[in-house]
C-alpha cells in the first residue's frame, strides 16, 4: 500500500507560483513571436496606389488554374487541381497572400475546364477551415464583353464573381481591358462597387496612358482613388516604360501590377532554342527569339549565383526593385510558389538593375496583348 504524500500549503503555493511564472513567460514569448511575425508580414506589404489596401510585395496569378485554352497543354484533371491547391498553400505558408484571378480564367468564355475564381474560393475556404486566422487578399476582374452595357453590368458581374469565390467582398476589382464602348459606365460601376462595400479598392488592366488618366480623373471626382493598372511587364517586355504607362502610374500614384513577370516562364531559363515552350507560347517565344535571349539569361544566372538565387528570382527581384510595382507570377505547383518566395528579402544593386535592362534592350520585344492599344 502506497504511503500518502503530504505537501505543505506553502510548497503547493510555491509550485503553482512557479508554474504561473513559466506559463506567463511562455505566453509572453508566444505573443511576442506572433507580434513579430505579424510585423514582419506587414513590412513585406505595399499599399496599392492611394487606396488603403495593402498587399504582399509579390502576388500569385491564377490565370492557369482551370484553363485549357492556353495553359496546361489543353487538359485539366484532378492531378493539376491538386498541384494548384499545393501552390496556393505553399504561397500562404510563405506569407504571399495576394492572389489575382478573373471571371474569364478557366471559364466558358475561354473554353476552360473550371473557373479559376471557383478554385481560388475553394482553396481559401479549405485553408480557413484549418487556419481561421489566415487572411488572403483577392483581386479579380470584370470582362468588358461587347454585350455588357451600363454600370449595373459591372455590379452584376462582380456579384457573380463573389458567388463563385464564396466571399462577401474582394480586396481589388479591376476592369480587365478597355471596352469597345461603355467605358464611362464601367468606371461608374467600379465606384458603385466601392460605395456598396463590395470591394476595398478598384483598378484597371491593360489601360494605355490616355485611358489611365481618364479613369483616374473620373474616379477622383467621386473621391475614389484608382489603385492600380495591371499590365504585361517584365525584363524583356518593358512596353509600360516606353509607352508612358509606367510614368503616368508614378506621376499619379497608381500601383503597377505586373502580369507575365517572368515572360510566361521564358525568363526561368528552362526553355532553349532546342526546347521551346509548348502550345500557343511557342508562337511567341520562337527558337529564334530564345537564341537572342541567351546572353541575357546567362548574365542572370551569373548574377543570381552571387546571391544564391535562380534566374526566376532575379527576374522577379528586378521588377520589385522598380518603384511601386507588384509582380504576380503564375504558380501551377508548390515548387514554383516556393521559388517565387525566394525573390523577396533581398535586392539587386542599381548597377545590376541597369546592366540587365541594357542587355534586355538589345533583344527585340515580343508582341503584347492587342487590347493595350485600344
Amino acid at each position: 500500500m502506497a504511503m500518502p504524500i503530504h505537501v505543505s500549503t506553502t510548497a503547493c503555493s510555491s509550485v503553482f507560483s512557479h508554474r504561473r511564472r513559466v506559463f506567463h513567460t511562455t505566453t509572453i514569448r508566444a505573443v511576442a513571436s506572433e507580434d513579430f511575425a505579424a510585423l514582419k508580414s506587414e513590412e513585406q506589404k505595399i499599399k496599392l496606389g492611394a487606396s488603403q489596401l495593402k498587399v504582399t510585395r509579390l502576388g500569385i496569378g491564377a490565370w492557369s488554374w482551370g484553363d485549357t485554352s492556353y495553359w496546361n497543354n489543353f487538359q485539366w484533371d484532378d492531378r493539376k487541381m491538386k498541384a494548384a491547391k499545393a501552390a496556393f498553400d505553399a504561397s500562404v505558408d510563405r506569407d504571399i497572400t495576394f492572389f489575382d484571378t478573373a471571371e474569364v480564367y478557366g471559364s466558358r468564355f475561354s473554353l476552360g475546364a473550371i473557373n479559376s475564381e471557383t478554385l481560388l474560393g475553394r482553396f481559401i475556404k479549405e485553408r480557413k477551415e484549418k487556419d481561421p486566422k489566415v487572411e488572403v487578399a483577392v483581386a479579380t476582374k470584370f470582362a468588358a464583353l461587347p454585350w455588357r452595357l451600363g454600370r449595373q453590368s459591372v455590379l452584376n458581374a462582380l456579384k457573380d464573381s463573389l458567388c463563385r469565390l464564396e466571399l462577401s467582398s474582394v480586396e481589388l476589382y479591376q476592369l480587365h481591358w478597355p471596352g469597345v464602348w461603355g467605358n464611362e459606365a464601367y468606371l461608374d460601376g467600379l465606384g458603385d462597387a466601392v460605395e456598396q462595400g463590395l470591394v476595398k479598392a478598384v483598378g484597371v488592366s491593360n489601360y494605355n496612358e490616355r485611358r489611365l488618366r481618364d479613369a483616374y480623373e473620373k474616379l477622383k471626382k467621386r473621391g475614389i482613388p484608382l489603385a492600380s493598372n495591371q499590365v504585361n511587364y517584365s525584363l524583356i517586355y518593358r512596353a509600360p516604360e516606353e509607352n508612358g504607362v509606367k510614368a503616368v502610374c508614378d506621376e499619379l500614384g497608381i500601383s503597377l501590377i505586373a502580369y507575365s513577370p517572368i515572360a510566361q516562364g521564358v525568363l526561368t531559363g528552362k526553355y532553349t532554342p532546342e526546347n521551346p515552350p509548348a502550345g500557343p507560347r511557342r508562337q511567341i517565344y520562337t527558337p529564334e527569339f530564345l537564341t537572342r535571349l541567351q546572353p541575357l539569361l546567362n548574365r542572370m544566372i551569373e548574377i543570381g549565383e552571387g546571391y544564391s538565387k535562380t534566374p526566376t528570382q532575379v527576374a522577379l527581384n528586378w521588377l520589385i526593385a522598380q518603384e511601386n510595382v507588384v509582380p504576380i507570377p503564375g504558380a501551377k505547383t508548390a515548387e514554383q510558389a516556393e521559388e517565387f518566395a525566394g525573390a523577396l528579402g533581398w535586392r539587386l544593386t542599381d548597377e545590376e538593375i541597369y546592366e540587365l535592362r541594357s542587355l534586355a534592350s538589345e533583344i527585340k520585344p515580343v508582341v503584347g496583348f492587342p487590347v493595350e492599344k485600344l
